[in-house]
């Protein structure tokens, strides 16, 4: 007898709302973070949340743009900056919208991360919000500072790939 594929097999309503729960929702990027930074290493972390922060990031309203993280003596790391905005249907207990929340990370990678931030040069920012398996995450990132030029280089090599990618394309058409 011949096992079944998976990609033949046809998923329940329970193990398509399951796929759907454990896949990654993103909430808000930082773009700005991509384009002044040069980014060395990517770290997922957990963030604690009160319930109607919650809620306002379920209905996709955040912002990431003017956060950054940063390190205490007590060795915790802090989202700083972040704006999630008062969820409509709160009352008085909503938050307020640029609170500081405590990010969840390992002990050694706290002091990893605090010890690479102490360089010249060297910052920790956020790059995504998303939920992945009912949980809030956000992606972290080591990066080092671009200068001007450095901007103007990716820009421009970014612009030299898409014309590469645009020609390639015609020629394909063509020879058909």
């Amino acid at each position: 007898m011949a096992k079944k594929s998976q990609a033949t097999t046809k998923l329940t309503p329970a193990q398509k709302a399951k796929a759907e729960a454990d896949a990654k929702h993103v909430i808000a990027r930082n773009k700005k973070a991509r384009h002044d930074y040069h980014i060395d290493k990517v770290i997922e972390a957990g963030l604690v949340l009160s319930g109607t922060e919650v809620k306002a990031l379920r209905m996709g309203r955040a912002s990431l743009t003017e956060a950054w993280i940063e390190f205490d003596r007590r060795g915790e790391a802090w989202l700083i900056g972040a704006n999630v905005p008062i969820y409509a249907m709160g009352s008085w207990t909503n938050h307020k919208p640029t609170q500081k929340r405590k990010l969840l990370l390992h002990r050694d990678e706290i002091r990893s991360l605090a010890l690479k931030v102490r360089d010249k040069g060297t910052t920790v920012v956020p790059l995504e919000l998303y939920f992945i398996g009912g949980r809030a995450k956000v992606e972290i990132a080591l990066a080092r500072g671009k200068q001007e030029w450095d901007k103007r280089e990716t820009l421009k090599r970014r612009q030299d790939q898409r014309e590469a990618e645009r020609a390639m394309s015609d020629a394909r058409r063509a020879r058909r």
